[in-house]
């Protein structure tokens, strides 16, 4: 059980006075200031990465690294939880913005992007007074996986032809592979180097100095180098201009609102999922476990404070929430510290931000993005089930195929597919009984020396019955009588946590067709919701008390008394 919020104050106190300014600790504070400086390190450069992946100004990725952040910091329930935009959301606004804007211009692309933040917002802050928080895991982690591996593909094909120095227009997947490919004999030698150099930057750093601000030396190596021998001369494409302070009010364009709904859908959806994940791993013993209708509304409120500033839409990220951790938060004062690093950013280093190559940005898309693409969280679901590598593997392909969105749907789908497969086909196992004890058990060629009762069949439907299993239960049921031919058939229900009326009259309609071939129907070890239900059906009337018992022990009493009585 989670808490939904950390202190139970009335929420006007909550919202005048956070609960940990309330309880702030002057021993937190340098540690957070630490923190928030290296997470700042780590946080900008990839947020002005993350801008160019949505096709955006890189200041775009600024402002997402302040307001919602500030915003969140006040809100949320996370302590150590870094709150800006992340690979997956970047290309979901990409996919929107590409469709609300075909044009490209920049002012459009702006507009769209308040529009699209300020609809996830909404969509959060519903959830949250819907209480809808459940959604969090409403897609299934097979296909979670697969579907952020495709994002890594796609990602990958999409910065490639930023490291290469060469331009074409986007298409399908398969169409930009073919381009990239043609392309090759244009590629500029100079780009390809930086591009190379900067790679090399960032794999090396976090392969052996883990600890030390990767990106951030990356991009001020590729500034220092841009500016000593004047790159964007010689042909290497850069930033460009940067305008200098705060970012200005951006109204949103409701008339888009027709054509961003399904994207705004979609990326709330995995701004949240993202968030309450990333949250929920860095927990420490004594903090707050964050709450997901909580986390909705403090991400929700995020993105519609971020929306009138430019920001693109955000969430928690849980690689620069891993490094504010691992440097020592201790309260959402490091994402404060995180902001206003952002903040200085804006006003005092915008024209060296200009200077960035496009090749550096693209670098540090890859190398933060291709780790979505895990080969062994694969391996660990085949060894599991080979049906749910299956679903890993067609949300992989949606993406890649379908395109983002289109992929998106096809995880929720493939979920819902995959739950109804599992809930379908509930097994339904023959029970013995360990020799010399009370324990019953499914039947097992490994076990020969339990003991089973003749004439007797013990069977235990696991899971709920109803509407969408009844007819497979009842299948199996009917299987196991065949094979045996018992007189009596005991269904031990302790693993049945609900019954609905169809697969009641499942039950009513196997105990007369059991009657009529002269067995007898027994129900044992009702869990207090099933029997409720039995007892208000007709099932009841038919069974009686006497065929309704408290446990297997009971049953299996019984059916030595009556073989006693029988003389047998």
């Amino acid at each position: 059980m989670t808490n939904e919020t950390p202190n139970h104050s009335t929420g006007r106190q909550f919202l005048l006075m956070p609960e940990w300014i309330r309880h702030y600790e002057k021993s937190w504070a340098k540690p957070d200031l630490i923190a928030g400086l290296t997470a700042a390190a780590v946080v900008i450069p990839k947020a002005l990465a993350y801008a160019t992946v949505a096709g955006l100004p890189v200041q775009v990725g600024l402002y997402t690294a302040f307001v919602p952040m500030l915003i969140y910091a006040c809100l949320g329930t996370s302590r150590p939880l870094s709150v800006s935009t992340t690979t997956t959301l970047a290309i979901l606004v990409a996919a929107g913005i590409g469709e609300a804007v075909p044009d490209g211009n920049e002012a459009g692309l702006i507009t769209a992007t308040a529009t699209l933040t300020l609809m996830v917002g909404a969509i959060l802050t519903l959830a949250s007074a819907l209480r809808l928080g459940f959604v969090a895991n409403f897609i299934s982690e097979p296909v979670l996986i697969g579907f952020k591996a495709g994002i890594a593909v796609v990602i990958v094909v999409d910065q490639i032809p930023k490291l290469l120095g060469i331009h074409f227009p986007k298409g399908s997947f398969a169409h930009n592979l073919l381009a990239i490919f043609q392309a090759l004999p244009h590629a500029s030698l100079l780009t390809i180097l930086v591009g190379a150099l900067t790679l090399v930057v960032l794999v090396g750093l976090e392969h052996f100095f883990p600890r030390v601000p990767a990106p951030l030396i990356a991009v001020a190596g590729a500034i220092a180098g841009a500016s000593l021998f004047g790159l964007a001369a010689r042909g290497v494409g850069t930033v460009g201009h940067i305008p200098t302070g705060l970012p200005a009010i951006t109204l949103p364009d409701f008339s888009l609102m027709a054509v961003l709904w399904p994207v705004a859908l979609g990326t709330a959806l995995m701004s949240f999922t993202e968030t309450i994940a990333a949250g929920r791993a860095f927990v420490r013993d004594g903090e707050p476990t964050p709450g997901a209708n909580r986390e909705l509304l403090a991400t929700g409120m995020a993105n519609l404070g971020g929306s009138l500033f430019g920001a693109m839409p955000g969430g928690g990220g849980t690689t620069q929430t891993a490094v504010n951790r691992s440097a020592g938060a201790r309260s959402q004062a490091a994402q404060c510290v995180t902001a206003a690093a952002a903040l200085g950013v804006m006003l005092l280093l915008a024209p060296l931000i200009g200077l960035i190559p496009h090749a550096t940005l693209a670098a540090v898309v890859i190398v933060y993005s291709i780790g979505l693409f895990n080969p062994a969280e694969f391996r660990a679901i085949l060894a599991v089930r080979r049906t749910e590598l299956v679903w890993a593997l067609v949300a992989l392909a949606g993406v890649v195929l379908l395109g983002t969105l289109q992929g998106i749907l096809v995880a929720i789908v493939v979920s819902l597919i995959a739950l109804a497969y599992q809930v379908s086909d509930p097994p339904v196992h023959e029970l013995v009984r360990k020799r010399g004890t009370n324990v019953f058990r499914p039947i097992s060629a490994e076990r020969s020396d339990d003991e089973s009762f003749p004439g007797l069949l013990m069977l235990r439907p696991e899971g709920r019955i109803f509407f969408a299993n009844a007819d497979n239960v009842a299948l199996k049921i009917r299987q196991h009588i065949a094979k045996e031919k018992p007189a009596i058939v005991v269904l031990d229900l302790s693993g049945v946590f609900d019954i609905e009326y169809t697969a009641l009259r499942m039950l009513i309609d196997a105990e007369k067709k059991m009657h009529d071939a002269s067995m007898v129907l027994w129900l044992a070890a009702l869990n207090p919701g099933v029997l409720a239900m039995v007892q208000r059906s007709p099932l009841a009337m038919q069974l009686g008390r006497e065929r309704m018992f408290y446990n297997l022990e009971q049953v299996v009493a019984r059916y030595d008394a009556g073989r006693r009585h029988e003389g047998v």
